[in-house]
């Protein structure tokens, strides 16, 4: 004997997961048509409580009016032009009316004008089914409590009060988009009522705008008389003290300023002209004193004078008559020779105008130095007048400062209180002005409609209400979604070919027969069955386990046949198979399909054997009658041959091993033990050359271990899934633990399948929304017809 571990290679991929897509359009259109009726349901409750509310609401009246902001009302009447004001000035006042309008003391004004204290419309209106039993409520909670009762004052107190307050309630102001427009508008059960306090409340307003100017003007103006008086009784005296400083200390003025500092000014301005007179007579002096000591035969050569100086057209004189010497002389020389008797007379004429040239120089120069002396003896003067002048004028200077001081304490006083005199003025005017700076520009009517409860609104509300409830309850009925529905996610997520739908025929729904194929099985009396449910009427066991073949074209049938199908062609050929029947939890109907497996495998005329190894939850043993006194643990326990224990149906010549029932329904220990036992190994090859197929039962994967330690001798998986039940992550972690097991599962199939319910499950074009047709197809098999 030896151990087959032969593993079948994947012929399936894993496919992408659909909720890795963005929006899977087709599978929530899919998921809204499955859950149609859950929305429809909430869609209805929401529109149905919508109705109900709308049967016992009061109606509810609303009344408006619109007041424009308007600054400009009042241009006219003020002095000066109103400053630009920004934008966030303009919100500023318009958020103030607001709450002026909103205000408790506006309210007040409105209830004593309309003496709605006495009102009861206002104070006790019709109140909703809700609103009442909230006021029984209170009234209840109230019960013990004592209190002494009100005085008549406190109780008219006490009304005025509550109306202002639901008057405040009642009332909205809005802004009116960007502008400087405000709706105000009042709710009310009474339409009249309604218009009344609208009208009422904007003729408050304005009112209130021009109390408030009138107040503030008022009070401004007896504030600004008083300071205006002191300020101008100080003013007074400032000045005075003014006056009598400058006597004291002698600062005369005149044109706004000390006589030293003029007189100052004036000796600086001579002092100027002295030094700048000192200098010119400095220069020329100097010139012509050189000119002079540089003799008489140079100074001829330097006696160019400007004629403007004193002296100078005789000079000029001298000079062009000396030229005019010297010229006649060279013209004689040149002519008649130097030893002419004119020569000799033209140079005694030149050294008399030459003496005459030296002279005149040395006149100029004494008269340059006395000019010089002069200017600087009157220079010398003003700089002494100036020093004397300067010390007394420090001493007014000094004296001066604190007269400044009290200059400018003076005249800051009477600019303030020219300030206040006009400020004083223009409050006093302001104290009549009769215009407020708002206008009513919308009056207010009586309504004529109700405008709560809005029908339109509410049902609409209802509607989008009860779909986002639908939604919701959708949301979570999805997310709590994780068994397997459908074919496409055994693929998904297993990666196993699906390898069908089983449907549920352990129980009936509502009275009605279960349908697998194109038979009913009505129920009848019987035992429950693991593919069965509790509380349900059962088919009887016997009938269950020859569903194969007592409907041979039915859907259940096919399935199996699809199971036998992919056994043949992923197991290798040629060899007799070992397979396992299992499932991840008890009661998934594994049994159920494993004994119609081995039958259909049977009726095809292939030697098969059955053996039930659940030797903790035996089911074959069960079924059979007379019940089988040895079985599966006796043979390998020794006891007797397994040849000896094998029951064989005379109807389908299935051969069976069943395990015996022990009394109290005790199982036998350490079944693991057996399962793994050499004996068991040499039973499944004996098995295997006496049959074509071994269907061995095995128990659920997740609670024991039993499926694990038959692994070795199996040569392929049927793994049984409870449809919508069974959790998908716990068999996807449990063939992900036991990946031998994985490696050698031909496929999954989908047990207790509602079929009516299915195609809500898949997606548009999917095999599942043919059901109806292919189930036309089993009936017109049945009738013996094909279809075109």
């Amino acid at each position: 004997m030896h151990q087959r571990t032969v593993t079948h290679s994947r012929i399936l991929h894993r496919e992408p997961d659909p909720s890795d897509s963005f929006i899977d359009l087709n599978r929530l259109m899919t998921i809204l048509v499955r859950r149609a009726r859950l929305i429809a349901l909430s869609v209805a409750v929401a529109i149905a409580l919508a109705v109900a509310y709308l049967v016992f609401a009061t109606p509810v009246y609303t009344s408006m009016t619109q007041i424009l902001l308007d600054e400009d009302l009042s241009r006219y009447a003020e002095e000066s032009e109103p400053s630009p004001q920004s934008s966030q000035q303009v919100d500023m006042r318009i958020a103030s009316a607001v709450e002026i309008l909103k205000s408790g003391r506006l309210a007040l004004r409105v209830v004593d004008d309309l003496k709605l204290a006495d009102n009861e419309t206002v104070l006790n209106p019709p109140q909703s089914p809700v609103a009442t039993v909230k006021g029984w409520a209170k009234s209840l909670t109230s019960l013990g409590s004592s209190s002494q009762p009100a005085s008549q004052e406190a109780l008219a107190k006490g009304r005025r009060d509550k109306a202002a307050s639901i008057l405040q309630q009642s009332l909205t102001v809005e802004r009116v988009s960007r502008s400087a427009v405000l709706a105000v508008s009042f709710r009310s059960t009474d339409p009249q009522l309604a218009a009344a306090v609208t009208r009422r409340y904007a003729e408050a307003f304005f009112e209130d705008q021009l109390s408030a100017n009138f107040t503030a003007t008022e009070q401004a103006s007896t504030w600004l008389q008083e300071r205006l008086t002191d300020i101008q009784n100080r003013a007074q005296e400032a000045a005075l003290e003014v006056e009598r400083y400058r006597s004291e200390n002698g600062l005369t003025t005149a044109r706004g300023e000390l006589m030293s500092e003029q007189q100052l000014a004036d000796l600086n301005s001579q002092l100027i002209l002295a030094q700048a007179d000192a200098a010119s007579a400095s220069a020329r002096y100097a010139q012509f004193r050189a000119i002079v000591d540089q003799g008489p035969d140079k100074a001829i050569d330097n006696a160019s004078i400007p004629t403007q100086q004193a002296g100078g057209s005789v000079l000029q004189d001298l000079r062009e008559r000396y030229n005019s010497v010297v010229k006649r002389a060279q013209d004689i020389t040149q002519n008649f020779g130097a030893d002419h008797p004119q020569v000799a007379a033209l140079q005694a004429e030149r050294e008399n105008l030459a003496g005459q040239i030296y002279r005149e120089l040395q006149q100029l120069t004494a008269s340059f130095r006395n000019e010089y002396e002069v200017a600087r003896s009157r220079e010398v003067s003003l700089r002494e007048s100036i020093q004397k002048v300067a010390g007394s004028n420090a001493e007014a200077n000094r004296s001066s400062v604190r007269l400044r001081e009290l200059e400018q304490k003076a005249t800051a006083l009477k600019a303030l209180s020219e300030s206040y005199l006009a400020r004083y003025e223009q409050a006093s005017q302001k104290q009549s002005f009769p215009i407020p700076k708002a206008r009513v520009i919308s009056d207010a009517g009586v309504p004529t409609s109700a405008s709560s409860p809005n029908k339109t609104m509410v049902l609409g509300l209802a509607a989008v209400l009860g779909l986002m409830a639908g939604g919701a309850l959708t949301f979570v009925q999805e997310m709590r979604e994780r068994a397997f529905r459908l074919e496409s996610d055994v693929r998904a997520i297993l990666g196993l070919k699906p390898l069908g739908y089983l449907p549920l025929i352990g129980g009936v729904r509502k009275g009605r027969p279960v349908t697998i194929g194109a038979k009913a099985v009505k129920p009848d009396p019987g035992p429950d069955n693991a593919a069965g449910e509790s509380g349900e009427d059962a088919v009887p066991l016997e009938r269950m386990t020859r569903v194969v073949l007592d409907a041979p074209r039915s859907v259940f049938a096919e399935t199996l046949r699809n199971a036998k199908l992919a056994s043949d062609m992923t197991l290798p050929s040629g060899k007799n198979r070992v397979i396992g029947v299992t499932s991840a939890l008890p009661g998934e109907g594994k049994s159920t399909v494993a004994i119609n497996f081995a039958a259909l495998l049977a009726a095809s005329g292939r030697r098969t054997l059955l053996i039930d190894a659940d030797m903790r939850r035996p089911s074959l043993g069960a079924i059979m009658k007379p019940a089988p006194q040895a079985g599966l643990v006796e043979a390998l326990l020794g006891t007797i041959a397994w040849g000896q224990a094998v029951k064989t149906d005379r109807h389908s010549q299935l051969s069976m091993l069943p395990i015996a029932i022990q009394p109290g329904g005790a199982c036998a220990p350490h079944v693991n033990d057996l399962i793994s036992s050499p004996a068991m190994q040499q039973l499944v090859e004996e098995a295997r050359q006496a049959f074509d197929y071994v269907v061995v039962d095995l128990p659920p994967l997740a609670p024991v271990i039993d499926a694990k330690a038959f692994e070795p001798l199996a040569d392929g998986f049927l793994f049984v899934v409870e449809w919508g039940r069974t959790p998908a992550n716990l068999v996807k972690d449990l063939l992900a633990a036991e990946s031998r097991i994985d490696a050698k599962t031909i496929g999954v199939i989908l047990n207790k399948t509602d079929m009516d319910t299915l195609p809500r499950y898949s997606d548009a074009g999917t095999a599942e929304k043919y059901r109806d047709l292919y189930q036309q197809y089993y009936v017109d098999q049945m009738r013996g017809g094909t279809r075109q």
